[in-house]
């Protein structure tokens, strides 16, 4: 088996599945990234038995004899990228299990695994397949990722919802103190299915994703689910468990709604924020008629306010609300203006886009809700 491609060619794939490999771990192999050329398309996979990442390649100057070779995933990454730009680069796979590379004066010798030892994920994952644009599905998780646990003891919070129904696909994160759920319209008929992504495969289906108007495939299994794109096929486990009813958290509309300029808030609570205590991050929100008044404090004896003008018209409400969380929403929130529903000073808050009714209608959906805390 022997190949001969671009530095470049072999460079892009390599540098994409690298972030699956593992530095170390119980089963050496898994620091192995897998070489298989079949047809003259050659695909390099990584796999830390949990996710499982495939580039594919398809410019290849020249080949001889299809076969498999593993080798070191780090070091040939680290060696492919010090070569000379532009260069040619030949792997040959000799015997004893050793992998010579080649690029003009630079030679290589790397030891490799047994291929036929390199762990696979099935093929046949399942029957059903949901397209949606590249751009779409990069959304609702940059919509709601922020809101996933880490290390959390109830693992399945350790990760993201993907609920799906002949109408739409929602994606939903909580950490028992905020919730994010973005739905968007499906064109595909599937059956009503709820899958739990892990945290790692979302961050990295949110490094590999792009702005591009490209169709996704997702491949739903019981146990797996796979991304397919251009050149690249993404398969992660589900995390197995029950995720918590989300809808029994999602606050019901309440008289008291609340119309605030998204940036002005976020200017507000971010210069607030300085002064709030560093441990808790409380701010103190205090509603009344067409005015907001934003205050913080430390145990140092500090304190700052904001003042806002708002749309409201009602009752006095006075609460409290962790400020990163607020401001983790304002983040990803693209409208002008922002909706509050409230109820009191002790139930949780839900928050909405605010957009104009003579405004063009969007087709996605997004809410979220956060917990109020002690001031």
């Amino acid at each position: 088996m022997k190949i001969t491609l671009k530095k470049e060619t072999l460079l892009k794939p390599l540098q994409t599945v690298i972030g699956v490999v593992e530095r170390k771990h119980t089963m050496p192999i898994l620091s192995n990234i897998l070489l298989h050329l079949h047809e003259g398309t050659l695909t390099l996979t990584a796999t830390d038995l949990e996710i499982e990442l495939i580039g594919k390649i398809t410019d290849i100057e020249s080949h001889s004899g299809d076969g498999k070779m593993t080798l070191p995933g780090r070091k040939l990454f680290d060696i492919v990228r010090s070569l000379q730009d532009n260069a040619l680069v030949t792997l040959s796979l000799g015997k004893n299990q050793k992998v010579t590379i080649e690029s003009l004066k630079s030679k290589f010798t790397l030891s490799s695994f047994n291929s036929d030892e390199f762990p696979m994920v099935d093929s046949q994952l399942g029957e059903q397949h949901v397209m949606i644009l590249e751009k779409d599905f990069l959304f609702l998780l940059k919509r709601t990722a922020f809101a996933m646990a880490h290390q959390d003891v109830r693992y399945f919070l350790n990760g993201m919802l993907l609920e799906l129904d002949s109408q739409h696909l929602k994606v939903v994160a909580t950490d028992g103190h905020r919730l994010a759920v973005s739905s968007l319209p499906l064109k595909s008929e599937v059956q009503l299915m709820q899958l739990i992504l892990p945290r790692k495969a979302v961050l990295e289906l949110l490094r590999l994703l792009s702005d591009r108007e490209v169709q996704l495939t997702m491949t739903l299994g019981h146990t797996h689910v796979r991304f397919q794109m251009d050149q690249l096929t993404f398969t992660t486990k589900l995390l197995d468990g029950r995720y918590p009813d989300y809808h029994r958290v999602i606050p019901k509309e309440s008289n008291h709604l609340v119309t605030i300029d998204q940036e002005a808030f976020k200017s507000a609570l971010s210069r607030a924020a300085i002064l709030s205590n560093e441990k808790f991050r409380g701010v103190r929100l205090q509603f009344s008629n067409h005015q907001l008044m934003i205050s913080a404090n430390n145990p140092e004896r500090e304190e700052a306010q904001e003042e806002l003008d708002i749309a409201y018209e009602g009752a006095a409400i006075d609460i409290g609300f962790n400020v990163g969380y607020l401001l983790d929403i304002l983040n990803v929130i693209d409208a002008q203006k922002i909706q509050f529903s409230l109820g009191s000073g002790n139930a949780s808050a839900l928050i909405r886009e605010h957009f104009e009714t003579d405004a063009t209608p969007v087709s996605h959906q997004s809410l979220f809700v956060v917990m109020p805390v002690r001031i």
